[in-house]
């Protein structure tokens, strides 16, 4: 392990942590990081290195979120569960098939809600009251699925998605958003571990230090997310969906000219 190395891989997990706590997407930053520091490793060792850290900033980051926010702890429990096993199969499956059908159209989706968030300013500012429901249980565990599968498989922008979905389909503003997601991606790292560990893919000289760095970013982070509200975040949310867009465009490119 080169002291340089380890530098990078804790600068970047300090980030990944901060930008994670307050609209997620850390793994844009930590993912790719990670790959291009450490590129004698297999790519199913790298995934399963990075959740370690994941998780320990996601844990600080939903702790807080929950001593302040009120949560709907049915609906909570019901997509959280279904993401776990989704995103054990995902994790299953990751070295198995390709990404790059997702990609693309994961690219139209992520610039579709830029446009939206952007020309809607009321976007995620006021909390509707949460549907008691079957439909909210129905479409919170369609959701959970989905992105506990691609959680799984692919990884990046997870939070951000299901902050997303919080807010358009389930009315909640971006702090009730959040938190919601911070719990759920607990439940989809700690799915990838539990894979990923069984079969030897983590580095734990590593993994252990990033987890330190990433769990300062995201104390850090998820404080200034609950001290300036819901218009602080609905920037950062901006700045982190466009940062997707450019890393996916870049990946579509890439697949294109290979192509």
């Amino acid at each position: 392990m080169l002291p340089h190395e380890l530098i990078l891989l804790c600068c970047a997990a300090f980030a990944a942590g901060f930008i994670d706590a307050i609209v997620g997407g850390g793994g844009l930053v930590q993912t790719p990081a990670t790959l291009i520091i450490l590129p004698q490793y297999p790519v199913a060792t790298l995934l399963g290195t990075i959740k370690i850290p994941s998780f320990s900033g996601t844990s600080i980051a939903a702790w807080q979120y929950t001593r302040r926010v009120k949560l709907d702890m049915r609906l909570l429990a019901g997509v959280s569960i279904c993401a776990f096993f989704a995103a054990l199969f995902g994790s299953a499956m990751a070295s198995k098939l390709s990404n790059a059908v997702f990609k693309p159209v994961i690219l139209i989706l992520l610039i579709g809600v830029a446009i939206y968030t952007y020309s809607n300013k009321k976007f995620g500012q006021s909390e509707h009251e949460l549907k008691e429901t079957k439909n909210a249980l129905a479409y919170g565990i369609s959701f959970g699925l989905l992105l506990g599968f691609y959680d799984g498989f692919i990884g990046p922008g997870t939070g951000s998605f299901l902050i997303l979905l919080f807010v358009s389909v389930l009315g909640q503003d971006f702090l009730h958003a959040s938190a919601y997601a911070k719990i759920i991606n607990l439940a989809t790292n700690c799915a990838s571990i539990i894979y990923f560990s069984s079969t030897g893919h983590i580095l734990y000289h590593y993994a252990i230090p990033m987890a330190v760095f990433n769990v300062c970013g995201s104390f850090v982070g998820a404080r200034l997310a609950l001290l300036k509200g819901n218009r602080f975040i609905r920037i950062v949310f901006l700045i982190v969906v466009t940062g997707m867009i450019i890393r996916f465009a870049w990946d579509v490119a890439k697949l294109a000219i290979r192509g």
